[in-house]
């Protein structure tokens, strides 16, 4: 049948009634297009997507990756800047804020593969939808949050909820765009992580000096930091909305075999783009990545090789549903797959556990540094980085000891902590502009080396920093460095790894840094009560030897 389909096709185009009969007897074709002519063969995603152009249509991607990226860094940060100013209401020791910290990355971390598994399996959209409007009610529950227990609880399921949407969000945005603007979107992608990660210091600096304080529900209390999470739960609330109206990603449909619908996708984003009826869609075809659908009276079968009945779909069982995963994931587990993958994760894992680490305790540093610097303005002390640990650290002492005298009054935080953190901040905004500059000039992979080599040495040197200029100095340049390079990681995954499986290698690449966070946020406070030096060299001996590994490579 196959033999005599390819005849029929290739030297009588022009008989309808051998097409017809042809066409009503075959199943098993790999390629359908509507018409035979050259210009109307059927053409690869890369093909089509370019041919949608790009205009409107992609403008609105990234307006509303604004917000979705917005949601994804504030569930993970949050906490950092409501820890000084939320010591007293929830009694914190400093492994409390190590825990504070970490346990929306412990969220993630369970709940990695599972996400990948859905994104790949049942589509981007749902997951982008149900994951952003049940982050907002996880965030919105911390915001209520009455002690310790209740916002770890609320704050780790945060975690495990917002892991799904904010890994899709990267394999979304980079399959709705041709390769000429793959790697350019990824970059403003990393403009906005920087651009929310600015917008959070603002936030608290608006909302922490207020006097909120009252009782809601006669039993709730509520404080100005509560105000300031609330705040922070309205761009997931705003992303799931929005995430309704728009499409499904037209390369999963062509993975799914799902090519009609796929097509009309395209045809969309096209019209909306040029501003064109979708008629004039110059792509008529697709070529079928997944199982066939059935035939549809008029079209042409291309048929490459006789191969078995499709089978006819059916709802399956949930063993059925995980034996079909593992198959789907199992050329992550041989070459070269596989040592790609491998190295891939442990670079994640090792500059999560640096830049984050960092991150996240740098506002309680500057709270520490502001208020040290307030207490000794008369004797013009140092304020070194191992004096402000030492500070930190007995300052969190004293308030458990002397509760009712430590917290007294309502804690009044310096205008120099909200400052500070602005300015690492905006430097890590602003050194995304030059990153599409120096990966033309230096190439990614080296980019991605002297990334790590330069982070590492930063990680050093702030152990040395003897004031707080250069203390912030060497924070935003770590912070910016080694925002750079997670981002050239995090593309050169998308690219290297196919479709099927791009999903779920970014959830565990994701998954290995976030072990990174929650091992470093751990750590940290361990560390600085032991003394100085080790919590530096922890985060500079996890950069410096993947540096030498990658560097050997």
């Amino acid at each position: 049948m196959a033999e005599e389909n390819i005849k029929n096709v290739n030297r009588d185009k022009g008989k309808d009634s051998e097409l017809d009969d042809d066409i009503e007897g075959n199943t098993k074709s790999t390629v359908v297009t509507r018409t035979c002519s050259p210009e109307d063969e059927p053409a690869d995603f890369d093909t089509a997507i370019t041919s949608a152009g790009f205009g409107r249509f992609n403008l609105i991607l990234l307006i509303i990756a604004i917000p979705a990226t917005c949601a994804n860094m504030f569930e993970s940060t949050t906490m950092s800047y409501i820890l000084p100013i939320a010591e007293c209401h929830l009694h914190l020791t400093l492994t409390d804020k190590g825990i504070l910290n970490a346990c929306a990355y412990a969220g993630m971390i369970v709940s990695a593969i599972p996400w990948g598994y859905l994104a790949d399996t049942k589509g981007r959209r749902i997951v982008l939808v149900y994951g952003y409007l049940l982050t907002s009610v996880c965030v919105f529950g911390s915001a209520l949050s009455q002690n310790f227990a209740m916002l770890v609880t609320f704050k780790f399921l945060g975690g495990l909820i917002v892991n799904g949407p904010s890994a899709v969000l990267y394999s979304y945005l980079s399959e709705m765009h041709g390769p000429k603007y793959r790697s350019h979107v990824l970059l403003i992608v990393g403009m906005i992580v920087s651009a929310a990660i600015l917008l959070l210091p603002m936030l608290a600096w608006v909302t922490f000096p207020q006097p909120w304080d009252f009782v809601l529900f006669g039993s709730l209390n509520i404080h100005n930091w509560q105000i300031f999470l609330l705040i922070c739960g309205l761009p997931s609330l705003i992303s799931g909305l929005i995430m309704c109206l728009m499409p499904e990603s037209p390369r999963y449909l062509m993975g799914q075999g799902r090519n009609a619908e796929a097509l009309l996708v395209l045809q969309k984003i096209y019209q909306i783009n040029t501003g064109q009826p979708k008629d004039n869609y110059p792509v008529k075809a697709l070529v079928l990545e997944g199982p066939n659908r059935a035939s549809q009276k008029g079209e042409a079968i291309y048929t490459v090789e006789e191969k078995p009945e499709a089978p006819k779909i059916s709802q399956r069982s949930l063993l059925e549903s995980l034996r079909a995963g593992m198959q789907q994931m199992k050329p992550m587990f041989h070459k070269p797959l596989l040592s790609l993958s491998l190295r891939c994760y442990t670079m994640q894992f090792c500059m999560f556990l640096g830049m984050n680490t960092i991150r996240l305790w740098l506002p309680q540093l500057f709270s520490s540094m502001a208020d040290y610097q307030k207490e000794h303005a008369e004797d013009n002390a140092s304020a070194t980085m191992c004096t402000i640990l030492d500070y930190s650290v007995n300052r969190t002492a004293e308030t458990l000891t002397n509760y009712h005298s430590a917290c007294a009054e309502t804690p009044n935080i310096s205008i120099n902590m909200y400052l500070n953190n602005i300015i690492v901040a905006a430097c890590g905004f602003f050194g995304y502009f030059f990153a599409a500059a120096i990966i033309r000039l230096a190439g990614a992979k080296r980019l991605l080396t002297y990334g790590l080599f330069i982070t590492g040495i930063l990680g050093i040197g702030l152990y040395w920093s003897v004031n707080s200029v250069m203390t912030i100095a060497l924070s935003s340049a770590y912070v910016t460095v080694g925002g750079i390079a997670v981002s050239s990681l995090l593309g050169a995954v998308v690219s290297l790894f196919p479709t099927q499986l791009r999903s779920l290698v970014v959830a565990i690449a994701m998954m290995c840094g976030r072990l990174g966070a929650l091992s470093g946020n751990l750590l940290f406070p361990i560390l600085i009560q032991i003394g100085c030096v080790p919590p530096f060299v922890m985060v500079a001996f996890v950069m410096l030897c993947k540096f030498y590994i990658h560097s050997r490579k």
